[in-house]
């Protein structure tokens, strides 16, 4: 054994100082306290880390499925456009009254449709609720007529009997979401016609005064069909449940459409209400509250059906690489008096400008090779007169960051697609 003894109360031996217990206790616990903050500290480091990680993981997928639905939005408007410039085409011809009602229908159908990509979009760009509820003017009686043309036209096939009653001190004006409003009422009404098989669909509309100087609109879809019980109601609202088993085995379906429509009641200042009786038939009451907007001034023009000649005649050169959209540009303008020219692409564009004299540009947005953003910098950057030439873009995106972007290239305007005579024919006043 080496040398031991005792200097001023510690024990030493081999020239090392020994430590008491309690020393190396204490020693202990201070390491063992350090270590748990460096990993505390090490594991809030990782945690953002993992939540940034997260979020830019999570955003690049939603930022492509954004970017893939703006490009079928832009192909689903695009032949959009064609129907219903024929339909208006359609309108202002020499058609007996009964058959222009179809025509009208037809265009109210597909600019429905177009305007619903918008709210696809917009459910993607939101949060996982997806309801952006908007605040646009339209008019509460256009869009009863447009449902009330829409329910007989689909009764009349059925072999049901429509029964239409709109008040007749229904608004022509007030400001609200119309696309997501009519979306709510095509839904009451599919209903109807799916679950009546012989009898009559009733579409009853009323307006009366709400707080605020604000309007509540009642929309009442009742049929002759099968009914519900108490029970059967109950299980409606909740999401992809329906009525009963035996109902989704007949009728199929999601059981999501009611569940969305009340939603979209609710989030509008509204409600979703049924009364329906076994073996009777069921009445949907779906109520809104809307804006009233301020009283037009007095002279205002109206909208009607049909085209319009404008502005005197002018040459316009037209970029488009779309069969269907040369097709309307072409019905349209030429309708309106005008000389068009077309080309393909946004270099033709370019050149065209530079080779002949026109008085404005239509350009599409998305052309091959070079894009309409592209070939109207380029357009910009030409000396003279040949510089200074309105450019209308076309486009089916209609977000805020796209007519930015159009702006910001030197567009003039921006119309989006599909595209229909009053736009474009507003679009070259605001030229004047």
């Amino acid at each position: 054994m080496g040398h031991v003894m005792l200097r001023k109360g510690r024990i030493m031996g081999r020239g090392k100082p020994a430590q008491t217990k309690a020393a190396r206790g204490r020693k202990s616990a201070t390491k063992a306290m350090r270590g748990r903050k460096i990993a505390k500290t090490s594991a809030k480091r990782s945690s953002k880390k993992s939540v940034k990680t997260s979020k830019g993981a999570s955003s690049a997928p939603r930022r492509a499925i954004e970017n893939a639905l703006a490009s079928l939005a832009h192909d689903i408007r695009t032949p959009l456009t064609g129907i219903l410039a024929l339909a208006d085409l359609l309108i202002a011809s020499d058609l007996p009254e009964r058959e222009r009602g179809w025509a009208r229908a037809i265009r109210n159908a597909a600019d429905h449709l177009a305007q619903t990509t918008s709210v696809v979009l917009d459910a993607v760009k939101a949060d996982r609720a997806g309801l952006a509820i908007r605040a646009e003017p339209f008019s509460p009686r256009q869009l009863a007529d447009a449902m009330a043309a829409s329910l007989s036209a689909r009764a009349a096939v059925n072999g049901l009997s429509p029964d239409i009653a709109i008040a007749g001190d229904l608004p022509d004006r007030a400001i609200g979401d119309p696309v997501r409003l009519r979306a709510a009422l095509e839904n009451l009404v599919d209903n109807a016609m799916k679950f009546t098989a012989r009898g009559s669909v009733r579409f009853a509309v009323t307006a009366a005064p709400a707080a605020r100087g604000r309007m509540r609109l009642r929309f009442a879809v009742s049929d002759t069909g099968a009914g519900m019980t108490k029970a059967e109601i109950a299980r409606l609202f909740r999401p992809f449940a329906q009525a009963s088993k035996a109902v989704s085995l007949r009728y199929g379906g999601t059981g999501l459409g009611l569940v969305l429509v009340k939603r979209l009641a609710r989030a509008m200042d509204g409600d979703l209400t049924i009364d329906s009786r076994k073996g009777q038939g069921s009445t949907f009451t779906l109520s809104v509250t809307v804006k009233t907007p301020p009283a037009r001034a007095s002279g205002a023009a109206e909208g009607k059906d049909g085209i319009e000649t404008p502005t005197p005649s002018l040459r316009i050169l037209c970029a488009e690489d779309n069969p269907f959209g040369r097709m309307v540009l072409n019905a349209i303008l030429g309708e309106l008096g005008h000389r068009v020219d077309f080309v393909r692409t946004g270099e033709a564009a370019v050149s065209a400008i530079q080779r002949d004299r026109y008085d404005v540009v239509f350009m599409d947005v998305a052309l091959p090779e070079m894009d309409g953003l592209e070939a109207a910098r380029r357009i910009r950057a030409l000396p003279g007169d040949a510089g200074r030439i309105p450019i209308i873009g076309l486009s089916g995106r209609s977000s805020n960051d796209d007519v930015e972007k159009a702006r910001a290239a030197g567009m003039t305007d921006y119309l989006t697609k599909p595209l229909s005579p009053s736009a474009m024919v507003d679009a070259l006043r605001r030229l004047a």
